[in-house]
């Protein structure tokens, strides 16, 4: 039998008000199989539940009830042998800002026993682009060399598990694309949170939604948009009666929307099975050019909240 690289059993967190009779539920039985490898994206709003869910497995934080396997360890049972095969990035909070890029690097490095570390340290931040700023006190770095320098803290641990939350969060296009291409050569299960869709959906093997502790959808995303994706999306570039068509599309009750673009109509096709009375309709008009759209993940995630 294939044990799970991660997996989650009805886990609850429920915080408590101060001073008030109130609880606010941040995870809702969250049941998760994440296998050995996968690169896993939570995706969801702020306020989610996606970080209480990673501060949970890596045993930052206790769940209310219900438990998790790290490896085939319970996270809450034996936190030691969790810890041993985990490393946590938690956006820039976990770096030092009034010290060097190097000292910091260097600091964690000497806690988690890194051979060759000096090497490693130099290898890394030019990997990164920060080899020019090593010296400089962190404080001067900028949000996103922040967040560069605490993935590349993370990545020196080099552990089995790698738990990162908003890991491209205030990045450039550029750094994002490096990023995403170096996590895939990892070979490492990573298990990240993140509210950019583009992201997961160029890096995950798996992803899940999540919102107000709930896990609304989890798969592939190409099996979630397939799934979801009964609605379908067409640019309809015509040259001219543009108004009559709208008309005329408007009043079909295979039709959900019409809106216009700068070229013609974008027509919300309620179902793929439409297609023959849509083409019906557009046989009698000029028209030059017909576009499906696919449908982003943030598109899916709002249909599904």
């Amino acid at each position: 039998m294939t044990i799970n690289a991660i997996e989650t059993f009805d886990l609850t967190k429920k915080y408590k008000l101060k001073g008030k009779n109130k609880e606010i539920l941040a995870l809702n039985k969250a049941n998760l199989k994440i296998k050995e490898g996968t690169i896993f994206g939570l995706l969801g709003p702020n306020g989610a539940g996606k970080t209480t869910m990673i501060q949970i497995l890596t045993t930052l934080l206790q769940p209310t009830s219900g438990y998790a396997l790290i490896d085939g360890f319970d996270v809450l049972k034996k936190p030691r042998k969790t810890k041993d095969r985990i490393a946590l990035m938690l956006e820039s909070d976990m770096i030092y800002y009034r010290v060097s890029g190097y000292d910091n690097l260097k600091f964690f490095c000497k806690i988690y026993k890194i051979p060759n570390f000096k090497k490693k340290i130099i290898n890394i931040s030019k990997e990164f682009g920060l080899d020019k700023w090593l010296n400089q006190y962190v404080e001067k770095y900028s949000s996103g060399m922040k967040m560069k320098l605490a993935l590349c803290r993370t990545l020196l641990i080099d552990r089995k598990f790698l738990f990162l939350d908003e890991p491209t969060l205030g990045l450039d296009v550029k750094s994002i694309s490096f990023i995403i291409k170096k996590l895939k050569g990892l070979n490492k299960t990573i298990f990240m949170t993140s509210h950019d869709m583009s992201v997961v959906e160029k890096l995950c093997d798996s992803i899940a939604f999540i919102n107000n502790g709930n896990i609304l959808k989890i798969g592939a995303p190409d099996e979630i948009k397939k799934l979801m994706q009964t609605e379908v999306v067409i640019d309809v570039d015509i040259n001219k009666n543009q108004n009559q068509l709208k008309s005329e599309l408007t009043q079909s009750n295979f039709i959900d929307k019409v809106e216009n673009t700068r070229e013609g109509l974008q027509v919300y096709l309620r179902d793929r099975k439409n297609y023959k009375n849509l083409f019906h309709v557009l046989s009698k008009y000029d028209i030059l050019r017909l576009t499906e759209k696919e449908l982003s993940l943030e598109e899916l995630f709002l249909k599904l909240v």
